[in-house]
């Protein structure tokens, strides 16, 4: 059950996008990820927010904050003594909503299991990585070799950032580059094996099938 002072604890919807200048409340705050990833430094540690892990931003701790596509975060605003004295990441708890009281959520916090930090998982730099190289096999044991994680892994955590698997993005893709291509009237041909499909007709079947066109009305266009 919460404390007296756990229960003057606040929650609210914040939505990131950008950079935000480093600053310290005499409050503690308990950050819990929605949708996104937002990066933070805290004391001059690195931490991170996102839709399977939390943060404890203790009173007093500096901290700034950045997210490059936007983030939505539930931040609950607890006075100093709620028990949230140390910076932690702590696994979100399953299930939950921001719909539980906030004062609840916080007694839980402070006794919440630890998650250590993980490494970064950043769509960009798969797409830096593709660049030059659409035409070659990218098997998801590929990519997830990038970022150093399991295929498990990686797919799982790849899902939840992006909202599909990394082969479905990888094949929109392929097709937003073949649309492209086609568009300068480069042959069919040509085209399936920059972008990585084994023949014309391959190339031409998916772009029916995912876009609803054929090639000659993407050159018609």
């Amino acid at each position: 059950m919460a404390s007296e002072r756990t229960a003057s604890a606040v929650g609210s919807l914040r939505r990131y996008l950008g950079d935000h200048g480093a600053h310290a409340h005499a409050h503690a705050q308990v950050l819990l990820g929605i949708e996104g990833s937002l990066d933070l430094e805290v004391e001059g540690r690195s931490a991170r927010v996102d839709d399977a892990a939390g943060l404890i931003i203790p009173p007093g701790a500096m901290h700034g904050f950045r997210s490059r596509s936007g983030a939505s975060v539930w931040v609950i605003d607890a006075p100093a003594g709620s028990g949230l004295d140390r910076i932690r990441g702590f696994q979100l708890p399953r299930p939950w909503s921001p719909e539980i009281d906030a004062a609840d959520l916080v007694a839980w916090v402070a006794n919440a299991p630890r998650v250590l930090q993980r490494r970064r998982l950043d769509p960009a730099a798969l797409v830096i990585a593709l660049k030059g190289s659409l035409h070659e096999d990218w098997p998801t044991a590929r990519m997830a070799a990038l970022f150093a994680l399991s295929v498990p892994r990686f797919h799982a955590r790849w899902f939840a950032l992006t909202g599909v698997a990394p082969q479905a993005w990888l094949r929109a893709r392929r097709l937003d580059s073949a649309q492209v291509l086609l568009r300068a009237n480069l042959p069919l041909e040509t085209v399936a094996l920059q972008v990585g499909y084994r023949s014309a007709s391959a190339l031409a079947f998916a772009l029916r099938r995912e876009r609803g066109l054929g090639a000659r009305a993407l050159r018609a266009r």
